[in-house]
C-alpha cells in the first residue's frame, strides 16, 4: 500500500480551512445563542428569588401555633411547665416541657426578664427556662421583609431589559439586512464534495473548466508567462444539464472555497440591499482566496437595462452595477473566479458579457445517446438492478432527456420497485419510468365510456398511421389509451437517433402526424371533440415558428420576424412587433397553409389504410396498449415495413 505524503504547505492550509471551519461554528454559535442565553438567564434568577420567598413563606406558615399572651407566659414560667423561650425580636417561640409549642409577643423596647419580673416570676422559675436570642438581620430576613419594594421593581426592571434585548435583536437584523446569504461549501467538506468523476457527459465542457482548475492550482505558472485566466465563466444550457453540478466539480477538483447563491436572493424591496449583498459576498471571498463564487439564475438581477422590466424599481440595475463594478475590481492573481448559470444568455446585459467579465462562455447541450447511458451508470450506482436491466436500451429510448431527467427516471424506477415489495429494480421498472417522467403518471381511476374508449383508441391510432407511412417522421415506440397526466391516450414517438436539426420536411410530417387525431375525428365521427386541442397548439406554434423564425415560407422568405426567445433581445420588449399589419396579415395566411396541407396530406393517407385504422383501433380497445413488436407485426401484416435507419438514409 502506497500512501502519498502531503506538503507542509498543503498541511497549513487544511489547518487553516479546519481553524476558519472552527471559528466559525462558533461565531454562529455565539450569534445564535448569545442574546437566548442572557434572556434564560435572567428569568432563572427571577425565578429562584420568587421560590425562596415562596419556600420561606410556606415553611413559615406551615405550623399555625397557638398564640398566648405575656401573662400566660409568665403563669407557665411560675408553674414550671415552660423549658425554652426563642426572642426573634419582639417574637417569642415558646416550646413547653411536654414537647408542644406555642407562640407569644413582648412588649417593644423591654427586655423579656424585665417583663417577666414584672409579672412577679421568682428568679429560681426564670433560671429553669433557656431563653435564647436570635438577632434577624441576616439577608433572608432582610430580603423578605424588603420582598414587597423589591419584587416590583425587579419586574420593571426586567421587563425593561427583556424590551431592550428585543429592540437590539431587531438592530442587529436591520444591520444583517444587507449581508450576503451565500452558502459556503469548504473544501474539508467531504460529504458534499463534488468532482469531474461525478459528472457524465459535457465532455467539452469540462475540458474548457480544466484550465480554471489548473490556474487555482498552479497559478504561477499562467502569471509568469503572461496570462491571466478569465475573472467570469457564463455556463448556458437547457434546464436540469447540470450547470450548477458542474460549478460545484470545479471547486472540487480545485480544491477551493465554494461560494453559491441564486440571483434573486440579492434583490430585495428596499433599494441597495442587493448591491451591498454583492459587496459582501466579494468581501468574504476575497477573503478565502482562492474561492469560486457561484451565481444560479443570473439573469434574475442581468437582464437588459432600460428595457422597461421590473416595474420601476431600480433595485436590480443597481445590484447588477455593483457586480459589474465588482468584476472590474479583481486584480489578475487574486485568484477569485466568479461562475454563473443562465438558461437566458439572450436576456442578459451586453456589459455582463464584454471581454474581462464574463468573457468566458460554456455552453452545455442536452446529452446524447452515449452521455445519457453514462449519466445513468453514475445515478444507478446505489441501486440494486435485476440481471434483465440493459441501461444502453434506456439511454436509447430517451431522447431529449436532461441529467435531471435521467435521476429522475432512476429514482422513479427505484420507487416503483419499492411500492411492489421488490429488492431489485427491473427492466421493466425503467421503461415504465420513462413514460411517467414525460407525460406522468396512470390514472387508472380515470375510466372512460365505452363511446369516449373508441374514439379515443382511433384518435391515437391515426396519429400512429401518420407516424408510420410518413417518411420523415419519428417510428412508434408504443400506443396506448391510459390516462396519463392530461392526456387520455398517447403515441410515443422515438427518433432512430440524436438529431442536433431539423429540416423543413421533418417539421411537415410532425404537423401532420399531430393533425391526425383532428382528422380521424372529423372522417370517423363526423363530429369535433376537444381532444385534439392540444395538438392543434402544438403543430399551429410550430407552424408559425416555421414562418417566423426559420424561413421555411416559400412566400416569406429568408426573414427572421421574430426573436428566437420571443422575450426581449437588447432592449426590444416583448409586444414589439417589426413588421407591417400587412405582414401580420401574410403570416397568418401562410399559417393557415401549412396548416391545411398537412390536414389534406393526412386525410390522404389514413382514407389510403382506412383498414389499417380499424385494425389498430379495435386492438386498442381491447388491449389498450400496443407495445413496438406487436405494432411493426400490425404493420407488416398489412403491407407496410416498419421504419429502420438504413431505409431513411437510403431514401434521403
Amino acid at each position: 500500500m502506497s500512501s502519498q505524503k502531503l506538503s507542509p504547505k498543503q498541511n497549513k492550509n487544511e489547518k487553516k480551512t479546519e481553524n476558519e471551519k472552527k471559528n466559525f461554528r462558533v461565531m454562529i454559535k455565539k450569534a445564535s445563542g448569545g442574546p437566548n442565553n442572557l434572556m434564560n438567564q435572567g428569568v432563572t434568577a427571577l425565578l429562584i428569588f420568587v421560590a425562596l420567598i415562596s419556600l420561606y413563606s410556606l415553611i413559615n406558615n406551615s405550623k399555625k401555633l397557638p398564640v398566648i399572651s405575656v401573662s400566660e407566659l409568665a403563669r407557665d414560667i411560675a408553674s414550671w411547665t415552660v423549658s425554652d423561650v426563642t426572642v426573634k425580636g419582639d417574637n417569642l417561640d415558646i416550646k413547653y416541657k411536654d414537647g408542644t409549642e406555642k407562640l407569644s409577643k413582648k412588649e417593644e423596647g423591654t427586655a423579656l426578664s424585665t417583663t417577666l419580673k414584672n409579672y412577679s416570676v421568682t428568679p429560681e422559675a426564670l433560671a429553669a427556662v433557656k431563653i435564647n436570642v436570635q438577632n434577624d438581620q441576616g439577608f433572608l430576613y432582610w430580603l423578605i421583609s424588603l420582598s414587597p419594594i423589591i419584587l416590583p421593581v425587579v419586574f420593571i426592571i426586567f421587563f425593561v431589559w427583556f424590551l431592550s434585548r428585543q429592540m437590539k435583536g431587531a438592530g442587529v437584523q436591520a444591520l444583517s439586512f444587507g449581508q450576503s446569504k451565500a452558502r459556503m461549501t469548504l473544501p474539508s467538506d467531504k460529504e458534499n464534495k463534488v468532482t469531474f468523476k461525478d459528472v457524465a457527459g459535457a465532455r467539452e465542457a469540462k475540458e474548457e473548466l480544466s484550465e480554471i482548475v489548473d490556474f487555482l492550482k498552479n497559478p504561477k505558472k499562467f502569471l509568469d508567462i503572461g496570462a491571466r485566466i478569465p475573472k467570469g465563466i457564463l455556463l448556458m444550457g437547457s434546464p436540469g444539464t447540470g450547470k450548477t453540478l458542474l460549478a460545484r466539480a470545479v471547486a472540487g477538483e480545485a480544491g477551493v472555497a465554494f461560494f453559491s447563491i441564486s440571483g434573486s436572493e440579492f434583490v430585495e424591496m428596499f433599494v441597495g440591499v442587493g448591491a451591498s449583498r454583492v459587496r459582501d459576498l466579494f468581501d468574504i471571498a476575497k477573503k478565502s482566496a482562492p474561492a469560486i463564487i457561484f451565481v444560479d439564475e443570473i439573469d434574475a438581477v442581468g437582464r437588459v437595462r432600460g428595457a422597461g422590466m421590473g416595474g420601476g424599481n431600480d433595485e436590480r440595475e443597481q445590484t447588477l452595477n455593483q457586480i459589474l463594478v465588482e468584476m472590474d475590481g479583481f486584480e489578475p492573481n487574486e485568484k477569485v473566479i466568479v461562475m454563473a448559470a443562465t438558461n437566458r444568455p439572450d436576456v442578459l446585459d451586453p456589459a455582463l458579457l464584454r471581454p474581462g467579465r464574463f468573457d468566458r462562455r460554456v455552453t452545455l447541450d442536452l446529452p446524447d445517446r452515449r452521455d445519457r447511458e453514462e449519466i445513468l451508470k453514475i445515478h444507478a450506482r446505489k441501486k440494486p438492478f435485476a440481471e434483465d436491466v440493459h441501461l444502453p436500451l434506456i439511454a436509447e429510448r430517451t431522447p431529449g432527456f436532461s441529467g435531471a431527467d435521467l435521476y429522475s427516471l432512476m429514482n422513479e424506477a427505484a420507487i416503483l420497485a419499492a411500492r411492489e415489495d421488490r429488492t431489485k429494480v427491473s427492466q421493466f421498472d425503467l421503461i415504465r419510468s420513462i413514460e411517467k417522467v414525460m407525460l406522468g403518471p396512470e390514472r387508472r381511476s380515470h375510466i372512460l365510456s365505452k363511446t369516449e374508449k373508441r374514439l379515443t383508441a382511433y384518435h391515437e391510432a391515426g396519429h400512429a398511421i401518420l407516424a408510420s407511412v410518413l417518411l420523415y417522421a419519428d417510428p412508434v415506440h408504443k400506443i396506448s389509451i391510459i390516462s396519463r397526466g392530461r392526456a387520455l391516450g398517447y403515441v410515443m414517438k422515438l427518433p432512430i437517433e440524436d438529431k442536433k436539426l431539423q429540416s423543413k420536411k421533418e417539421f411537415i410530417d410532425d404537423i401532420t402526424v399531430a393533425l391526425g387525431g383532428y382528422v380521424v375525428e372529423k372522417m370517423i365521427y363526423g363530429d369535433l371533440t376537444t381532444g385534439p386541442s392540444n395538438d392543434l397548439q402544438v403543430s399551429t406554434a410550430l407552424a408559425r415558428d416555421m414562418v417566423t423564425k426559420y424561413g421555411m415560407s416559400e412566400k416569406m422568405g429568408p426573414v427572421a420576424l421574430e426573436s428566437g426567445s420571443g422575450q426581449v433581445l437588447y432592449g426590444s420588449g416583448r409586444d414589439d412587433k417589426e413588421y407591417s399589419e400587412r405582414v401580420s396579415a401574410e403570416i397568418d395566411a401562410e399559417v393557415s397553409k401549412i396548416m391545411n396541407d398537412a390536414m389534406q396530406t393526412a386525410e390522404t393517407v389514413i382514407k389510403k389504410h382506412r383498414k389499417l385504422l380499424d385494425v389498430i383501433a379495435e386492438r386498442l380497445v381491447a388491449v389498450e396498449t400496443i407495445e413496438q413488436k406487436e405494432f411493426e407485426e400490425i404493420l407488416i401484416a398489412n403491407s407496410i415495413t416498419p421504419k429502420r435507419k438504413k431505409d431513411i438514409e437510403h431514401q434521403e
